[in-house]
């Protein structure tokens, strides 16, 4: 370790960790509110939007607020493998290009890494 000094602040880092992974669900869940209304296309995906749209900001919430800190970070862990999972072999998305699965990946890792460490910092 370069920085050893800088051990005794881990808990923030992973809270600033969960911080960052909980603004991004809670943005990208409440974006899908729409998904309630009539929708002609992707009648088969209308479920699943449901579904994430109260799933990733209530754990998003939880992640924040050091709630549920490990199950929050489970459920948003499964649902990045499942976002991985349809670029991957439903859309055929590669893992650089536009709409690709990279940023999905190191989401997925954080999520993980949340989940192992219990991320630090609980503000209740």
């Amino acid at each position: 370790m370069i920085f050893p000094q800088l051990a005794e602040f881990s808990d923030l880092g992973l809270f600033l960790l969960r911080l960052a992974v909980g603004i991004i669900f809670l943005v990208h869940g409440t974006s899908k509110f729409g998904s309630w209304g009539p929708s002609p296309e992707k009648p088969g995906m209308k479920g699943i939007m449901r579904t994430l749209s109260v799933v990733e900001p209530l754990s998003a919430i939880a992640i924040i607020l050091g709630f549920y800190t490990q199950a929050a970070a489970l459920i948003l862990a499964a649902v990045m493998t499942g976002a991985i999972y349809f670029k991957i072999f439903v859309w055929k998305k590669k893992f650089t290009e536009p709409g690709g699965w990279e940023l999905d990946f190191i989401i997925l890792a954080s999520n993980i890494a949340i989940f192992l460490t219990g991320g630090g910092i609980e503000l209740i």
